[in-house]
């Protein structure tokens, strides 16, 4: 350990007799640092965001049906084209012969223009629910109120806004209890939802939650619905989303050799749907990224390649004193991970603030995994004691008598 240290102490004080050339050397590692830690932290904000809209839309110990499942060709859309419309008798179907659901909530999306006095948003979301939302565990409620079961099943006139839309509807003015227009129809805000934030600078907040039938007298009643699914607990999802196959499969008369008419999702397929996209295109840009720390590794090998020819009489002396292989070798590879390391510092702090500026000025968010900085400083060491091994070999295998006959 001791020895380690004084190896240490001689590559640090060589170091800083010539910072110049110490800077120039590891400026390689530094930007493939930078690069690095600034790509990983904005990859690792992005996914987060991603898996939060998700969570948020599906719930994590929910699923959905829909009228399509996930096609990814044209064939596979043009089988499905034809699928009938989810309807309210599926959602009975699912609750009569599904034994591990504990509610299915029926809901319909669609857009329209909503006002409040002179403040106007030309198209946001609507979506239309039943009474189920309100047991919903991603149901928020910052202010107000969720929408009562007679509200629901009677169709009142009611709304939760979405805080973007409060925001910009009302301003300064309390929304609870005011009226505004959805579609030219007269609703009283009842509640704001809790803020859900944005993704890709697309706002997940600019929508009102309104009773189902009320939905149904603005879009009319042939839009095909979605169903989210709760099983009776989170350990049962799998066995509900079977079961639930098998109670669509009956409502919809299918005989065995047919095809699902329908399809299922879960906040998992979504994300592994987003990590299939997503996973090539960001190992690819990781790797492009890293080759640039070969190119600070090569950099590092040249100089201390040139450090052993301007300290040959010097590793000479030492060797004629008693140094040992082993001693030579220690310093060497001591100043050059020193070297290599000092970069990955400089350069995770870097990228650290390049990271949180991106996320300020962009609508991309950052994230900066404590693992992401101790790889990025542990792989600048590797790397210096990959390419500083040749180097410290050369000096090690220098004959003392002929080191110190060289001027």
């Amino acid at each position: 350990m001791g020895q380690f240290f004084e190896s240490g102490v001689i590559a640090l004080q060589s170091i800083w007799a010539n910072k110049l050339r110490s800077f120039l050397t590891v400026l390689g590692n530094i930007v493939a640092v930078t690069s690095i830690i600034a790509v990983v932290s904005l990859i690792q904000g992005l996914n987060s965001s991603v898996e939060d809209a998700i969570v948020s839309q599906v719930g994590a110990d929910s699923f959905m049906v829909d009228r399509y499942p996930i096609t990814r060709s044209e064939e596979e859309q043009d089988a499905v084209r034809n699928n009938p419309r989810v309807t309210v008798d599926d959602a009975r179907a699912i609750r009569e012969f599904a034994p591990s659901v504990a509610s299915v909530m029926i809901q319909a999306r669609g857009s329209a223009p909503m006002a409040y006095r002179g403040n106007e948003l030309e198209s946001a979301q609507v979506q239309g629910v039943t009474r189920e939302y309100a047991t919903l565990p991603t149901t928020n409620i910052e202010r107000g109120r969720v929408i009562t079961p007679a509200e629901f099943d009677a169709g009142r006139l009611v709304a939760i806004l979405g805080a973007d839309a409060a925001d910009r509807l009302f301003e300064s003015v309390d929304p609870l209890g005011k009226r505004m227009s959805i579609a030219g129809l007269p609703f009283t805000v009842v509640g704001i939802a809790e803020k859900k934030g944005s993704v890709f600078g697309q706002s997940q907040d600019e929508y009102a939650i309104i009773p189902l039938p009320a939905f149904q007298r603005l879009f009319g009643s042939r839009r095909s619905l979605n169903l989210v699914v709760r099983p009776l607990d989170p350990t049962l999802t799998r066995t509900a989303m079977d079961e639930t196959t098998v109670a669509l499969r009956i409502e919809r008369r299918l005989r065995p050799s047919e095809p699902d008419n329908f399809g299922i999702f879960s906040s998992d397929t979504f994300l592994g749907i987003y990590d299939q996209a997503t996973a090539g295109i960001f190992a690819v840009l990781v790797g492009v990224v890293g080759l640039s720390l070969v190119v600070g590794g090569i950099v590092i090998m040249n100089i201390m390649l040139m450090v052993v020819t301007e300290r040959t009489r010097e590793i000479g002396l030492r060797k004629a004193l008693g140094a040992r292989r082993r001693d030579i070798v220690w310093q060497i590879l001591t100043e050059s991970i020193t070297l290599s390391t000092f970069g990955g510092i400089v350069g995770t702090t870097i990228g650290f603030l390049v990271a949180m500026l991106i996320a300020a000025v962009s609508p991309l968010p950052a994230i900066v995994e404590p693992w992401s900085v101790g790889v990025g400083i542990g792989i600048t060491a590797v790397v210096g004691l990959f390419f500083g091994l040749y180097p410290a070999m050369q000096a090690a295998s220098l004959d003392p008598i002929e080191a110190l006959r060289r001027e």
